[in-house]
């Protein structure tokens, strides 16, 4: 197993929930999620960016 550091850009959405659930199904397709945080937005382009860690199965 190893372990990566991925930024993702999601779009933001009216829901705090959807948002939340919009951000687990992306990080899932790169791996199981560890810790990931917002840490940018932006208004303009309806953007968030997310910083993560997952860890990947060596043999997938």
């Amino acid at each position: 197993m190893t372990t990566h550091f991925i930024t993702a850009e999601i779009d933001l959405t009216e829901s705090p929930k959807q948002l939340h659930q919009d951000i687990e199904a992306e990080l899932e397709k790169r791996g199981e999620p560890l810790r990931w945080a917002v840490t940018e937005t932006n208004p303009e382009t309806g953007k968030a960016k997310v910083e993560a860690v997952v860890t990947q199965d060596r043999n997938a």
